[in-house]
């Protein structure tokens, strides 16, 4: 080690026989230990802001460039496991991630850096498929009420109407789509609802705490952190950076965020309060070769606003600025600003993370992924993330195969790809002017996400219809008036035995006690090919795991022991419960 770098490093020395630490500061000028039988092997240990480490028998030697004091060791059999997990990052996907946790009583910290709350719309666009996931935790009436339907738009040219009309067609609920529609909730209120809920289940958020470094070690993973009363470190199984786009945890693990920006392609969004405008219909008003769009924001006395970047003026605010924009366009000298809440300046971002998995640490939501707003698939695409992740994680954290986390990225990575590839579709309609860019299909709805080529999807039947193992498990009414979803309700995994109507229900499954076992009747899914007699095992984020018409008992038994590493006990067979 440099001789000008000696100050700044540290040698700690790791028994692995006995877990005893000791350390010492370097001395100017040293480069490492003086021990004749000293092996180097780079790599070895790895640290944040290392420069080497090195192994000898039984003894680790880490030599670091460190923020932190001195006296704060890196680890040591007298550190305590602070928790089973580290969420980094308290918006929608962080939140979510530690709701789902506490329902399945696994440890974490959930940390922000940020002191305050976030006060924007920004990601307000809920789509059917996260609807079902708040459904599931139990603040889908909460956040409903909080929130609309998607309003109706109108381009204008100055006072003209040149074009009206919806993003979306609107569709009725049906028996197996419960939630058809996009919903609209500024981003703020879902979080203070996530919030809320974690609240209830017993969790809290730090605020102001800031991710310095981090350490790899064989089972866990230590943490500095800088929190308002000075530096701590601490122990965890697991580490999740759901951390937003500039991720500190993904510049952590050295994980390359590759895409590209394009600077060229910018807007202004931002939410204020005026007067003289009614809240019937979004407007965007032509003027030039420029626009400006305001859109009501449910359930708030606000309306968010989209312009072109502006080069203001240095006696000019921006508040100033959008009020010329807003009275030049409309021409309308009625509409009066009052106060600008919030504001962001967008630019044409399409990334995705190179792997979302570094040993024990995670990536989620835009740590992993970011794309345009076009398609409103950014959050929502996070809000899968974590709902994928926790049970996961949990499951892991109980005694399940390690390799269960590898499903993540299997999983994850190719629906974030194509929540990249749908939001730059829409992006270059707007771009190139095309008459349905405002226009959008039911291919943003998220509903026809599926794991079908992932390692955890089984089909044994000879004869499958248009519902496999890997599907979104999807809603039904059953004779007893319950739903499919009321009977999916919680962190558990599900079985559903559809009914040959012999009225005989030869399923149980005493090993798993745990696991509901539920009787449907064949017309539940049955346009769907799931046909009488199928057994189907529903994961907890209910997507289907195992479909089998043969051997149910056994072949979901196997699944569970061997695919999914869930011990079984032995104990009185589960009674059946018909749905």
């Amino acid at each position: 080690m440099a001789g000008d770098l000696a100050h700044r490093h540290r040698i700690e020395t790791f028994g692995v026989r006995d877990r005893q630490r000791r350390l010492r500061e370097l001395l100017p000028g040293e480069s490492g230990p003086t021990c004749p039988w000293f092996r180097p092997r780079p790599n070895r240990g790895v640290v944040l802001r290392t420069c080497h480490s090195y192994t000898v028998p039984s003894i680790v030697f880490i030599v670091r460039r460190t923020t932190m004091p001195y006296n704060v060791p890196i680890t040591g059999g007298d550190m305590k496991l602070d928790a089973e997990v580290l969420i980094a990052g308290a918006g929608p996907t962080g939140l979510l991630l530690a709701c789902e946790l506490a329902r399945r009583g696994v440890s974490f910290r959930l940390v922000d850096q940020s002191t305050a709350f976030f006060g924007g719309s920004r990601g307000d666009g809920l789509m059917p498929r996260t609807q079902e996931v708040f459904a599931d935790m139990g603040v889908l009436p909460t956040v409903l009420a909080a929130g609309g339907e998607p309003l109706p738009t109108r381009i204008y040219d100055g006072d003209q109407v040149i074009w009206e009309g919806s993003q979306a067609e609107t569709y009725p609920p049906t028996a197996d789509v419960p939630y058809p529609n996009p919903y609209f909730v500024p981003q703020y209120r879902t979080e203070q609802i996530l919030r809320d809920r974690l609240a209830e289940l017993g969790g809290t958020l730090e605020q102001g705490v800031t991710l310095v470094d981090l350490t790899h070690l064989p089972d866990e993973v230590v943490v500095g952190l800088l929190t308002r009363s000075g530096p701590q470190r601490a122990r965890f199984r697991y580490v999740v950076g759901a951390d937003g786009g500039k991720s500190t945890v993904r510049k952590a693990c050295g994980i390359p965020f590759t895409g590209e920006t394009d600077e060229g392609t910018t807007m202004t969004f931002g939410d204020v309060r005026l007067s003289g405008l009614d809240r019937s219909h979004g407007r965007i008003w032509r003027y030039g070769d420029s626009f400006v769009s305001l859109v009501p924001l449910h359930g708030t006395d606000r309306f968010n606003f989209t312009i072109p970047v502006p080069v203001l003026p240095a006696d000019t605010s921006l508040l100033e600025h959008l009020q010329d924009l807003v009275s030049a366009a409309s021409g309308d000298p009625g509409i009066v600003l009052q106060e600008i809440t919030w504001s962001t300046t967008w630019r044409a971002n399409a990334r995705i993370a190179d792997r979302f998995r570094e040993r024990r640490v995670f990536l989620a939501g835009d740590a992993a992924h970011v794309c345009p707003p076009t398609g409103g698939q950014g959050m929502n695409t996070g809000i899968q993330d974590a709902y994928n992740l926790a049970w996961k994680l949990a499951a892991v954290l109980g005694g399940a195969h390690e390799s269960l986390l590898d499903s993540y990225e299997q999983e994850r990575r190719p629906a974030a790809e194509a929540a990249l590839d749908l939001s730059g579709r829409l992006l270059a309609k707007y771009k190139n002017g095309d008459a349905d860019a405002n226009v959008r299909s039911r291919e943003v709805h998220q509903l026809g996400i599926n794991y079908r080529t992932g390692s955890l999807a089984e089909d044994r039947r000879a004869q499958q219809g248009s519902l496999i193992a890997g599907d979104r498990a999807p809603d039904g009414r059953t004779e007893t008036g319950k739903t499919v979803f009321d009977l999916l309700a919680g962190p558990h995994w599900t079985v559903l035995q559809v009914s040959d109507g012999t009225g005989t229900l030869g399923f149980v499954l005493p090993e798993y006690p745990e696991i509901p076992v539920y009787t449907i009747d064949p017309d539940v899914w049955l346009k769907f090919g799931i046909t009488a007699g199928t057994t189907v095992l529903i994961r907890p984020d209910n997507h289907i795991a195992v479909c089998v018409t043969e051997d149910a008992h056994q072949a979901i038994v196997d699944y569970l022991q061997n695919r999914i590493g869930l011990s079984a006990i032995t104990t009185s067979p589960l009674s059946q419960r018909t749905g």
